[in-house]
């Protein structure tokens, strides 16, 4: 069985909570992805929190707020579900399906950021076809579905 560190894209590029969200939306745009974690420090890279499109559509675009003035701290995410690097790939598994999360971060012992774990990883490096798309569908079943 594969390790979260097999199927994660490492080292991901974050944001601290003082980045203004407009600038985290450039750069989810430039480089395609979904989300940003939102780490303590750039050196230490203790994870704090994430921000989302999702966050960004939600909690700023839909309020009215000013992108260019509201800071990432004031709409990321603080209720964080991670794995570990060395977990086995099933608990991560289990996770965004019980949680119905679509991006896992993987930290190290210390709460760094190390990677994470999107469902196109998922898609890309687990080579168990069945098994990819049970995760992909738990993930997206309504909370209805999973009572």
């Amino acid at each position: 069985m594969k390790t979260c560190r097999e199927i994660m894209t490492a080292n991901p590029t974050c944001c601290i909570p003082a980045d203004l969200v407009q600038r985290v939306a450039q750069f989810m745009k430039a480089e395609d992805v979904g989300s940003v974690p939102v780490v303590e420090n750039h050196e230490a890279k203790r994870l704090v929190g994430i921000v989302t499109d999702r966050d960004l559509v939600m909690k700023v675009l839909a309020e009215g707020r000013n992108g260019q003035s509201t800071t990432v701290q004031e709409v990321m995410s603080r209720d964080l579900v991670t794995c570990r690097e060395y977990d086995d790939m099933d608990k991560a598994f289990k996770a965004m399906s019980n949680y119905q999360i679509r991006r896992i971060p993987v930290v190290n012992e210390r709460n760094e950021i190390v990677g994470i774990i999107a469902q196109a990883d998922i898609a890309t490096r687990v080579e168990e076809p069945k098994k990819t798309a049970e995760v992909v569908g738990e993930i997206s079943q309504p909370d209805s579905a999973k009572i």
